[in-house]
């Protein structure tokens, strides 16, 4: 087992509930810039592909949803090197690091000469700054899910951790109403032209003002711990040995929920608006954004309210009720949304999945948070999730792109429902509402995980 003792492992327990909102707006605040800085690439990729790529390449959309699927490459590598760090060197200091890499490669995908210009080294360019905010970006998913359920009341830990996706969510909205308010203010000319640049701009501003309001927010992670790290005698901190040797169970729970999840929120959240959009773009190219971007202010809102729910009824329930939804509603989806030509069915429809999403996303960071112990939880957390994220998630849109193209989207549908219902057994057979875990009682799970009692996972409700 770890060196790690029981007491060092304790995080530093939150105990005010004005102090906890406060740290779970400042941290969830990155995540808002940095899913920013993913979206606006999806929301505004239509509008500049011919940049980077000739106009008379017939594959350009396909290019630029691979490179959209590539990034997500990256991501297992930032989740192991910032969990490595939050663990190691705290929670803080890692999402001020991640959110300083996604300011800079913003910037400068903002002021890349297109194609005409410089050559394929256009396309370059975007493909490695996109690599590099993959990597960042693996990077705040599992430190800031871990910070925020850390920093959270026990008692509201589900509706404060839901904050982690309404920020992730909210930067899909925020660049879906910037696409917007340009389409209504210019043209879809002026967009592809300098609209997009403004978009990418905007992101890097914004992670310059949270780097700003995370000087002051709480470390999560307790000062025995850290002093505990830096003395060298916690050596299982933050190391992949210490994962796979003692929590491999833990890391494959946390890939197997992820699973079905992340294929449905890229595959709802990202392909719904886009088929959205493409219905209406000919007839009523406004009508189609803006019911896209109602959609998604709902499915933020939602968040909170499934955390609320889950401290409440409890996690697993929540989960299961996804996992129903999503098998039983995929189809719909991808064979009823593409023909609807009214606004207010389109709007149904993809709301409707949005709520089903919602049993999902809105507790999926505390659910993950608790399966690990302080020492290797942001570590188990986003390589967990990163894994799966980049087998089954960012590979969803141009899966669909590819399946569009060649007639084949049954299969794609199979595919997605088919990894939600793998996930909903785990969600019943493997996961618990009650009991002990690692971030309420560590003692008792360790005294378990000793006995090899450990089969299953509470999720603390």
């Amino acid at each position: 087992m770890s060196a790690i003792s029981t007491a060092i492992d304790a995080p530093r327990m939150p105990t005010d509930l004005r102090r906890s909102v406060s740290n779970t707006i400042k941290g969830s605040a990155g995540n808002l810039v940095e899913w920013y800085d993913v979206y606006v690439y999806s929301v505004f990729a239509a509008s500049f592909e011919h940049h980077f790529f000739s106009q008379d390449e017939k594959n350009a959309n396909i290019y630029i949803w691979a490179i959209f699927a590539l990034t997500f490459l990256m991501r297992p590598v930032g989740s192991w090197y910032f969990g490595r760090f939050a663990d190691r060197r705290g929670r803080r200091a890692a999402l001020t690091l991640s959110v300083s890499v996604m300011s800079a490669c913003s910037f400068i995908v903002a002021i890349t000469p297109g194609q005409l210009t410089i050559g394929g080294f256009a396309a370059v360019i975007l493909i490695a700054c996109r690599l590099i905010q993959g990597f960042a970006t693996g990077g705040e998913y599992g430190t800031s899910a871990t910070y925020l359920t850390e920093a959270a009341v026990p008692r509201h830990r589900g509706f404060l951790a839901s904050f982690h996706y309404v920020t992730l969510v909210g930067g899909h909205v925020l660049a879906q109403a910037l696409f917007l308010a340009l389409l209504l203010a210019t043209s879809h000319d002026a967009i592809s032209e300098w609209g997009w640049r403004l978009a990418f701009l905007i992101g890097g501003v914004g992670a310059l003002v949270v780097l700003w309001m995370r000087r002051t927010m709480d470390e999560s992670m307790s000062e025995e711990t850290l002093q505990s790290i830096k003395k060298g005698e916690a050596t299982g901190s933050g190391s992949m040995t210490e994962l796979f040797s003692n929590y491999w169970k833990e890391l494959l729970a946390c890939f197997l929920v992820t699973m079905g999840g992340t294929v449905a929120f890229y595959a709802y959240s990202i392909n719904g608006p886009n088929i959205v959009k493409a219905t209406f773009s000919h007839t009523s190219p406004v009508t189609g954004s803006v019911v896209s971007l109602v959609a998604l202010i709902i499915l933020m809102v939602l968040q909170p309210v499934g955390g609320y729910v889950s401290d409440r009824v409890g996690r697993r329930s929540l989960l299961v009720f996804f996992g129903v939804g999503g098998v039983l509603f995929t189809w719909v989806l991808y064979f009823v949304l593409p023909g609807v030509t009214n606004g207010f069915l389109a709007f149904a429809i993809l709301t409707v999945g949005f709520i089903i999403l919602t049993g999902y996303t809105s507790i999926n960071a505390v659910v993950k948070a608790v399966m690990f112990p302080t020492h290797v939880r942001a570590l188990g957390v986003g390589f967990g999730y990163a894994v799966a994220n980049s087998c089954f998630g960012g590979t969803a849109p141009v899966f669909y792109a590819a399946a569009k193209s060649s007639g084949h989207v049954v299969m794609f549908v199979v595919y997605v429902t088919a990894l939600i219902a793998a996930s909903l057994l785990v969600y019943l057979f493997l996961l618990r509402n009650h009991g002990a875990n690692w971030l309420d009682a560590p003692e008792e799970m360790r005294r378990r995980k000793d006995s090899k009692e450990h089969r299953v996972f509470p999720m603390g409700v």
